[in-house]
């Protein structure tokens, strides 16, 4: 994060505006807007800036920058024709130790003012850090076509029942179930957007007296594989709608930034070997926390009902009759396959394929004749530790030596590497590489080389 997203209140502080032309102008008019104390120093002034002036709407100083315009200023904007005052204004900005933002120069600047979305009091704000400023305005654009105007009155009117909700609602489970009621509510917006404050009054009334105990739950969401753009639609409300998250080693940082910043997170990463948390103190984690109202996601790498045994988890909530769902996510083997240019099925190649744990002791013996078939693809989860006993037994079993594998680490993630060679030299290549690492194993992989793209 280049800059830090801030929201600060410039009301009656003084604020200095460096420049009198045309893009000081649009500076001015946020400033202004803002309430800002504003004072303007240049040697020519616009029409704007003097009739401001003359509504005594804003301060205008005449001449050459001098140092002096800082005394006691909050904010600084730079927005001249000249790089080099532009520049002295930042230096002497930055040596008084006071935010400033530069035009046309953000790589210089300590402060951006970014694209607004103006719903007042609802703000919303798009920043390219000053490197696309064209594509934050396109952004810009399409959120002003989806964002009602009435989200301002409906923010306005929410904010006076913020005292009521935390006096009648104890739990942050309860106030949180309100208030998705209440912006749900598309009767209480319209009647708003129309002006029509005791039929609000009475809608509201009505939320409050039916706001039932917020149930527990559990949602159980995979998290795909690495990349949080295959994330799905549904799995990212969920995941922001969280009390608790319950989330594995493999669920990547990116799609952890995601998660609603005061949800809990509790931790039961799993490698080949180790367990931070049994399986079993995992299912009884999911109840207790259901049990005492919250909404729990449990977030699982990859797809929850492939080798996730999220069918497990889900077994002991329905015991208990907890009320739980399943957001399907991608698999690793569809996302390792398609980042690394490898199609799972072919019409030349492979008609099948079979996703195969690579616990081999643990989950007993596997039709290794089956497997060994032609014509079909292989994907090994988990199975990078027994990659020298899978490839004794597919030898074993028929399968040709030059077979091509590949083994996917770090699958979508910008960490992804891919190694790739023969089924003769997998227990080889599995030194090459480390955990998380899918295998694949199929003459689809030799497709690669032309299909590549990450």
């Amino acid at each position: 994060m280049e800059y830090f997203p801030l929201f600060c209140r410039l009301q009656g502080k003084r604020c200095l505006l460096v420049g009198g032309g045309d893009v000081a102008e649009r500076k001015a008019r946020l400033l202004l807007a803002a309430g800002a104390d504003l004072y303007v120093g240049a040697l020519d002034f616009s029409p704007a800036f003097q009739h401001w002036a003359q509504q005594g709407e804003l301060t205008l100083l005449d001449g050459h920058f001098d140092p002096r315009w800082l005394k006691n200023c909050w904010l600084v904007v730079a927005a001249t024709n000249d790089n080099n005052i532009n520049q002295q204004v930042a230096d002497t900005a930055e040596a008084q130790q006071i935010f400033c933002n530069l035009v046309d120069a953000p790589e210089q600047a300590s402060a951006i003012m970014p694209s607004i979305i103006d719903r007042s009091p609802l703000m919303v704000a798009v920043s390219s850090g000053g490197s696309a400023p064209v594509l934050a305005r396109l952004l810009r654009e399409k959120l002003e076509a989806m964002l009602p105007q009435h989200l301002g009155q409906l923010a306005q009117f929410a904010g006076k029942l913020r005292a009521r909700v935390k006096t009648e609602f104890h739990s942050m489970g309860q106030r949180r179930h309100f208030w998705e009621r209440f912006f749900k509510s598309d009767r209480l917006a319209q009647t708003l957007a129309n002006g029509d404050n005791p039929r609000a009054q009475q809608i509201t009334e009505t939320l409050f007296n039916a706001a039932p105990e917020a149930p527990g739950e559990v949602a159980l969401v995979g998290a795909g594989p690495g990349d949080a753009g295959l994330l799905t639609l549904k799995g990212l409300q969920q995941i922001q709608q969280a009390d608790v998250i319950v989330y594995d080693r493999l669920v990547s940082d990116d799609i952890l930034n995601l998660v609603r910043r005061d949800a809990e997170r509790v931790f039961v990463g799993k490698r080949a070997g180790y367990h931070c948390v049994p399986q079993d103190q995992i299912n009884q984690l999911l109840l207790e926390q259901a049990q005492r109202g919250k909404r729990v996601v449990r977030l699982k790498g990859g797809d929850p009902f492939i080798f996730g045994r999220g069918g497990e988890e889900l077994e002991v909530l329905a015991q208990h009759k907890i009320p739980f769902s399943v957001v399907p996510g991608i698999t690793a083997a569809s996302g390792c396959a398609a980042y690394s240019g490898i199609p799972l099925t072919h019409r030349d190649h492979a008609q099948s394929v079979r996703l195969v744990t690579g616990h081999l002791q643990k989950e007993g013996k596997l039709g290794w004749q089956k497997l060994a078939a032609e014509q079909q693809t292989l994907v090994f989860y988990m199975g990078l530790a027994q990659a020298t006993e899978i490839q004794r037994q597919l030898l074993t079993h028929g399968m040709r030596a030059d077979m091509p594998v590949a083994l996917v680490e770090n699958g979508t993630s910008a960490r992804q590497r891919v190694v790739t060679g023969t089924l003769a030299q997998l227990g080889e290549l599995s030194q090459q590489v480390i955990s998380p690492s899918l295998i694949i194993v199929g003459s689809v992989v030799s497709l690669r080389e032309t299909l590549r793209w990450f």
